[in-house]
């Protein structure tokens, strides 16, 4: 693309000189302590970031969001991956114009990190190896869909969770999908106990064996529905709440609130998710998640953004017809998709992504759960 290169510099650079925002602190974001390996606190290499116009945001971060370290040398290890950090946010910001992108919770936390701590979905490589096992799907109508639709108006979504330093993003997409099944089905909105998959769950793809379910350590939406439809059901939050960390499994059957009757899995056809997600409610999602760690807000549109390596399990919740874009190149229709890292992230806790180009790899790994009524 002739002269397309020079624009994307001037744009990275521009981005660079101001103050990128401060925007989206997560309820109780726990202090953190995470020095990687081959790190020793007498390698002083940050040195130089001190006192420059980085080290201020740096700072201005810190105040923001309560984070605090335990040494010098801690300091300026988080000091070193904010900064490549800030350069990141930019690279985004000129790859992803139709959103804003710059420091948010996650600023002070490496690529690796943020995807071992935040992420989680397991078997990514090969999207569509589970769908053996999940019970086919009819082509649907879609030319009577509706031009903008949200199942939060309608009552079918809890409010946005906090999965914590836990990769336990699929348990919570698992439990989005169940929390809207069953209200669809019954007109009640129960929050359902993504602890209970953490603790408990330990079911493995029938074709990607090593694709398991273990707590912090990742699994799959599609194991924890065949692990629920085994066990007979899954708690509420208030009898099996969330810690954020993998425990012993405390499942009582007594305390079962909803049972999966069974999941489907959804084509690739973005038409034919957006009529499954108005007919049949919230879905299941697994995408790649690398322009999320710096996403502010706006619709998520990047020129460049791999479909087969998905990492992150998250919840279509509804789509809209007209997003907003700061680089007015016109509104954009978009997916609305609930994520598991507090209300302070991105919009209001949400992902808008934009629709109708398979991005991402969002709609290689959707699927629905069907519940039990009596």
């Amino acid at each position: 693309m002739k002269g397309g290169g020079g624009l994307v510099y001037a744009i990275v650079a521009a981005l660079l000189t101001c103050a990128l925002p401060l925007h989206g602190n997560p309820e109780n974001d726990p202090k953190i302590l995470q020095v990687t390996e081959n790190y020793h606190p007498d390698h002083h290499y940050n040195n130089h970031l001190l006192g420059t116009a980085a080290e201020l945001k740096f700072i201005n971060f810190m105040q923001e969001y309560g984070k605090e370290y335990s040494t010098r040398a801690e300091y300026l290890h988080r000091l070193g991956i904010f900064a490549k950090n800030l350069i990141r946010a930019a690279e985004h910001q000129a790859l992803d114009p139709t959103a804003v992108h710059g420091v948010t919770q996650f600023s002070d936390v490496s690529e690796d990190e943020f995807e071992r701590m935040y992420m989680g979905v397991k078997g990514g490589g090969s999207a569509a190896a589970w769908e053996n096992e999940a019970v086919a799907t009819a082509e649907m109508e879609v030319g009577d869909l509706p031009e903008s639709f949200d199942w939060r108006w309608r009552g079918a979504v809890t409010e946005v969770k906090m999965q914590g330093t836990c990769g336990s993003c699929w348990a919570f997409s698992t439990t989005g999908a169940i929390e809207g099944a069953n209200f669809i089905a019954t007109g009640k909105l129960l929050n359902l106990s993504e602890q209970q998959l953490v603790d408990c769950d330990h079911s493995c793809d029938a074709k990607e064996k090593t694709a398991c379910d273990d707590g912090c350590s990742g699994g799959l939406m599609t194991n924890a529905y065949k692990y629920l439809i085994n066990a007979g059901g899954i708690e509420e939050e208030t009898s099996y709440p969330y810690t954020g960390k993998k425990g012993e499994c405390k499942f009582r059957s007594e305390k079962v609130a909803v049972k999966v009757a069974n999941f489907t899995t959804i084509p690739v056809n973005e038409d034919q998710i957006a009529a499954y997600l108005v007919h049949h409610g919230p879905l299941a999602v697994g995408l790649n998640a690398v322009f999320m760690q710096t996403y502010i807000g706006g619709v998520s549109c990047p020129l460049i953004c791999g479909k087969k390596w998905l990492n992150h399990g998250v919840l279509l919740v509804g789509y809209g017809s007209r997003g907003f874009s700061i680089l007015r190149l016109g509104y954009k229709p978009y997916w609305i998709i609930k994520n598991s890292w507090g209300k302070r992230w991105g919009e209001n806790g949400y992902y808008h992504l934009c629709k109708g180009h398979g991005m991402c790899g969002m709609n290689t790994m959707v699927s629905a759960v069907m519940t039990q009524t009596s």
